[in-house]
């Protein structure tokens, strides 16, 4: 059987660290669920569109994705966007449709607890 490692990216490194600890010091299994999405491999993590953000969000959610956000389609609602990273047409037509684009690290220390935030994969 592999032995499954951790990214070599340093930055990628921190944040599972972080979100780990958060989780284990808040007692949110959301962000377990969310390092343990980080550990995949940078080719099989998801590349989401902001059209498919639009349909599956309702105006004002907070919405984290492991993986990085692509400015495809439109966004029609006031959404919150944390991510790994974003394609800049995607930080602007969030920012366009009055919600923001923020990193994964700010998303913890803005919730904590992990409530009423969604991972989209």
């Amino acid at each position: 059987m592999v032995k499954r490692t951790l990214p070599t990216n340093p930055k990628t490194r921190r944040l599972i660290k972080l979100l780990r600890k958060a989780s284990a010091s808040n007692q949110a299994a959301i962000w377990k669920d969310l390092s343990e999405s980080l550990t995949t491999p940078a080719r099989r993590r998801p590349s989401l569109n902001l059209g498919k953000i639009d349909k599956l969000t309702k105006e004002g959610d907070f919405v984290a994705v492991p993986g990085k956000v692509l400015g495809f389609g439109n966004l029609s609602k006031k959404v919150d966007v944390a991510a790994l990273s974003f394609s800049q047409s995607a930080k602007s037509k969030i920012a366009a449709a009055g919600g923001r684009a923020v990193s994964l690290e700010v998303l913890v220390n803005l919730n904590p607890k992990g409530r009423a935030v969604k991972i989209l994969r």
